[in-house]
């Protein structure tokens, strides 16, 4: 088995959930993930993921790094200011970070997580 692989930024799903209605702020959005690598110790993924309008609560337990690849979202960590992202921008997420995610309109990321 190769011990490489590449990742499709294209890939897209039709099998949308809605998010957790105990995390919900405003909307009703759907959201989907594309996992096309997962280490040994599954703790290490990369995909894409996608949503539509809404805003909701985010609790990180894992370290994130991602791309917006379409879209727009705006993410404000308690007591801080909103981070307005667009296509082309690239962030980090750590663990312990805690506050709200709000997609306007429609957003897709390319991400990469490690779970300690």
């Amino acid at each position: 088995m190769a011990k490489y692989q590449r990742i499709d930024a294209t890939a897209e799903t039709d099998d949308k959930n809605p998010i957790a209605s105990e995390k919900l702020v405003e909307g009703s959005p759907l959201a989907w993930a594309v996992n096309q690598f997962t280490n040994e110790k599954e703790n290490f993924f990369v995909g894409v993921w996608g949503s539509d309008a809404g805003k909701w609560s985010i609790n990180y337990t894992e370290d994130e790094f991602f791309t917006i690849l379409e879209g727009e979202a705006i993410i404000t960590e308690d007591g801080s200011e909103p981070q307005r992202l667009v296509a082309g921008d690239h962030m980090t997420m750590a663990a312990g970070f805690k506050g709200t995610w709000e997609t306007i309109g429609s957003v897709k990321k390319l991400y990469v997580i490690y779970e300690a």
